[in-house]
């Protein structure tokens, strides 16, 4: 038997070719659209594909049945229960179809979608083990598929997920431990809640550690299964109807190369323009309106997330990306790329008037913003699951999968940050927001990880007040302040280096604000700490979190500023000795560098 695995990383996609050395008769499983790995393992193993099984009809991605078919003349196989508008040879539960000593046996395994089935592979016909059961989305590893992608008024979520329970312990689960589990996706995919980043495992494992096959009735599963599933990818929709239908196949040929001129026009008449550097390159300059969705990430899944299949694409990053990115696209059935603009170096040096840039800001400088923006729309684009564990106090949660869908409850004039988990995501909806007219748009750097990492203050469960947009810490005027420094209070600076060398207060310490959670131990329990910045933002953030460790913490309202501009004393790093009255504040506006 010839058995191989061909994993789609960017998509968390898994298909099969399945052969029989002595007949070299193949069939391969829930393909991708583009079918060369296929067609060149059997060009090279002597093999003639001769079947296309689908283990359901695919909402995640536009599958190559029709692409193996027209190259090969496979027949095209679905379960009996498929509704589709191209010949297909329907699979019966217990079916048996043989490629010589490799047998299939065919199960009929609703839930995840009403025509799901599960091939059993034998790698010889009488083998009381059967070689792996390729469990398309009725099983993964870690998970099962989640019931409700294709619910309708017809057939609900709860229905579904009761076939599927029956499914797997009727069918799957009656099979012996040791036939090894080859599900059709891995983590990352949203056809779960928790798969596992491993692409196969055994029915015996599975059994162990699996929450969804453990002992429970059948409305004890029903309710694990429903709750807490990612929000559903607004593609999906679009791609299990294309799945159904008699589409065109996949072109692979690069798109054409366009001037400037040809991809305004494309752009004035409704098309996208899509740049898939990544977000640092984009940052720095790209055609004004363009969004960006970096092709090193999970590309075609997010570009379904925020592109409307329906609207013309034009590439305008590296040339040299273009045809990937093109592939990538019609993987999701994004098939109306018409261009690639041709020379985007030289248009930027040529036409500055076309360019713009884009505000990322680090944890430290978003801190500050807050303290001085008090129309700040803070976005959190993670998803459900992610928001559950904390986000940014006074956050609102969009997903980024709604985003597009929620634009009317953001203020186009007001400033607004996006932030995700580790800036990825974040990036795309900063240049979705900026696309769609939002004036004053960032996206953060690190995302909420790096935030959390830095011990800064999160909320849990959406119970805080929304309109705050500072820290809870007890505030203290600058005069204030002084007093309790003279005191005895520890004067914290959580200002970077260079910002310190140009002047600070007297006496202060120097604890920039992403080094004070790894330094908290050097600081005193039993003095007060007044805690200080450039205006009394970053500064806010750490007096609350050093609060919440137990310290005694206030921060400095203002700021620097507000201490220069009570003609408080500031040293020049240059010049350690040296204290100087300063006849003017510093300078205190409001926009972040």
């Amino acid at each position: 038997m010839i058995f191989t695995q061909h994993y789609l990383a960017c998509l968390s996609h898994a298909s099969y070719v399945v052969g029989d050395e002595t007949t070299g008769r193949a069939v391969v499983v829930d393909p991708r659209r583009d079918i060369g790995a296929y067609l060149e393992e059997a060009a090279a193993e002597g093999l003639t594909i001769e079947r296309v099984i689908e283990t359901h009809v695919h909402a995640d991605f536009l599958s190559g049945h029709l692409e193996l078919a027209a190259r090969t003349g496979a027949v095209i196989s679905y379960g009996s229960g498929a509704d589709v508008e191209f010949p297909i040879e329907p699979l019966h539960d217990g079916q048996r179809l043989s490629l010589g000593d490799v047998t299939f046996e065919i199960l009929a395994t609703p839930g995840h979608t009403p025509e799901s089935i599960c091939i059993v592979v034998y790698e010889h016909e009488g083998d009381d083990v059967p070689y792996g059961v390729l469990t398309g989305d009725t099983l993964f590893v870690g998970d099962v598929g989640r019931p409700d992608l294709l619910a309708s008024a017809d057939l609900s979520a709860d229905e579904l997920a009761r076939r599927l329970y029956h499914s797997l312990r009727d069918k799957v689960l009656v099979l012996p431990d040791a036939t090894r589990v080859f599900p059709a996706h891995g983590a990352g995919s949203s056809c779960g809640k928790q798969l596992s980043s491993e692409t196969s495992s055994t029915l015996g494992e599975q059994r162990q550690v699996n929450y969804a096959l453990q002992p429970m009735s059948e409305d004890e599963f029903v309710a694990v299964v429903t709750e807490g599933q990612p929000v559903r990818p607004q593609y999906f929709e679009y791609d299990a109807q294309r799945n159904r239908q008699l589409h065109p196949l996949l072109d692979e040929d690069a798109p054409p190369l366009l001037d400037i001129d040809a991809v305004l026009r494309h752009r004035d008449a409704g098309a996208v323009l899509l740049d898939a550097r990544e977000p640092a390159d984009f940052a720095a300059g790209h055609l004004r309106g363009a969004v960006n969705v970096g092709l090193q990430g999970r590309f075609a899944e997010w570009a379904g997330e925020v592109l409307s299949p329906e609207r013309e694409v034009v590439l305008v990053g590296d040339p040299a990306a273009a045809a990937e990115a093109k592939i990538r696209l019609g993987r999701v059935g994004y098939d109306r790329v018409v261009g690639q603009l041709g020379d985007p170096a030289a248009v930027f040096a040529s036409r500055p008037e076309l360019i713009e840039t884009s505000s990322r800001l680090t944890i430290e400088q978003l801190a500050e913003l807050r303290g001085l923006e008090p129309d700040l729309q803070l976005v959190d684009v993670r998803s459900p699951g992610e928001t559950a564990g904390g986000t940014l106090r006074g956050a609102l949660e969009i997903p980024l999968v709604v985003l597009t869908d929620s634009l009317t409850g953001l203020e186009p004039g007001a400033p607004v940050v996006a932030y995700c988990a580790s800036g990825y995501r974040s990036g795309i909806a900063a240049s979705v927001l900026l696309a769609a007219g939002f004036a004053d748009v960032s996206d953060l750097l690190g995302g909420y990880g790096a935030w959390e990492g830095a011990g800064l203050p999160t909320s849990i469960g959406g119970g805080d007040d929304q309109g705050e947009r500072v820290g809870r810490a007890p505030q203290v005027g600058a005069r204030a302040a002084k007093a309790l420094v003279d005191a005895g209070a520890l004067l914290l600076d959580v200002r970077e280096p260079d910002e310190w060398q140009a002047e600070h207060a007297p006496d202060a310490v120097l604890v920039p604000m992403g080094r004070v959670r790894a330094q908290q131990a050097e600081l005193p329990h039993d003095r007060r700490i007044v805690v200080v910045c450039r205006s009394g933002g970053r500064s806010a953030a750490v007096a609350e979190s050093l609060r919440g460790r137990g310290f005694d913490s206030v921060n400095l309202a203002g700021g620097m500023c507000a201490w220069a501009a009570a003609g408080l004393p500031v040293v020049a790093g240059l010049d350690e000795g040296l204290v100087v009255h300063r006849a003017e504040p510093l300078n205190c506006e409001t926009s972040i560098a």
